[in-house]
C-alpha cells in the first residue's frame, strides 16, 4: 500500500451504500475506512485523521449534521474537508451543513464520475493546504532560530567596542553574541602573540 495513499473515510448507516461506495473508491486508488454511525465515525478520526470524510446527512443516532459540527469544533479535525452524501429530499438541510463548515455534497444515486472528481478536488485542494502549513511551520522555526545582524555598526577606532541603541559602549563579542546565535571561541592571533609574547617568538625584546 502506497504510503502517501489518500485516506477517505466513508460515514453512512447503510451497509449498501458503504460497500459500493468503497468499491468504486478502492478501485480509484484510495484507502477506504467505513463506519455506520457519527459516533463511530468520530473515534476513527481521532484515531487516524483521513485526507476527506464522506458524510450520509441523514443517519439513525448522531446525524450527519452533528457529526460535521463535532468534527469541525475540533481542532485536531476541523481541517478535514466533508463532503455530504444526500438524497434529493433533503437539500434544504445542507446550507445547515455549509454553514458547519462541510465544502461539497454529492446526491443520491450516486454517479460514479462526479463522486470520484469532487472527491479528488478536495484531496488535493486538502493536501496542497497541509503542505502549504508545513512550510509556513519550518519557515517560522528557521526564522525564530535565526538573528541576522544589519545596517551601520558604530564601532570605535581604538578599542574597537560597539555603541548600542541606548548609547552604551559594549566588547564587540558582547554586541555580537546579544544580537545573534553566534558563540564565541577565544584564541590569539599571531601579531598579538608576536606583541604579548616576544620570547615565544624569537624576539630579544
Amino acid at each position: 500500500m502506497p504510503e502517501n495513499q489518500p485516506h477517505i473515510l466513508i460515514v453512512d448507516d447503510l451497509p449498501r451504500n458503504l460497500q459500493l461506495l468503497a468499491l468504486l473508491l478502492d478501485k480509484a486508488g484510495y484507502r477506504v475506512s467505513m463506519a455506520m454511525d457519527g459516533a463511530r465515525a468520530l473515534d476513527m478520526v481521532r484515531e487516524e485523521p483521513p485526507d476527506l470524510v464522506l458524510l450520509d446527512v441523514m443517519m439513525s443516532g448522531m446525524d450527519g449534521l452533528e457529526t460535521c459540527r463535532r468534527l469541525k469544533a475540533d481542532p485536531a479535525s476541523e481541517g478535514i474537508p466533508v463532503i455530504f452524501l444526500t438524497a434529493k429530499a433533503e437539500l434544504e438541510d445542507l446550507q445547515e451543513g455549509f454553514r458547519l463548515g462541510a465544502v461539497d455534497y454529492v446526491t443520491k444515486p450516486f454517479r460514479g464520475g462526479e463522486l470520484l472528481a469532487r472527491v479528488a478536488t478536495h484531496v488535493s485542494l486538502r493536501r496542497a493546504l497541509e503542505r502549504e502549513r508545513q512550510l509556513r511551520q519550518t519557515l517560522e522555526e528557521s526564522l525564530a532560530q535565526v538573528k541576522t545582524l544589519s545596517g551601520l555598526l558604530p564601532i570605535c577606532a581604538r578599542c574597537k567596542k560597539i555603541r548600542d541603541d541606548n548609547g552604551y559602549w559594549n566588547q564587540i563579542e558582547n554586541f555580537i553574541t546579544a544580537h545573534s546565535d553566534a558563540d564565541f571561541t577565544h584564541g590569539i592571533c599571531p601579531d598579538c602573540s608576536h606583541a604579548l609574547y616576544p620570547e615565544m617568538n624569537g624576539s630579544q625584546g
